[in-house]
């Protein structure tokens, strides 16, 4: 019996391990795609990174 507890506890720790790690990439992925944007102006012209217009 105290087998199967520590097995229950095993697999909901690694769940929710799971999800943590799932949750971060999609953060860090969806972060370095804003990053990768182009830059808009205030007036709604692409800048580049340099500062130049596109």
């Amino acid at each position: 019996m105290n087998i199967v507890l520590a097995l229950v506890f095993a697999a909901i720790f690694f769940y929710i391990l799971y999800g943590v790690i799932r949750a971060a990439t999609r953060d860090g992925i969806l972060a370095a795609q804003q990053q990768l944007a182009p830059d808009v102006a205030e007036d709604d012209q692409e800048v580049r990174r340099d500062g130049s217009p596109a």
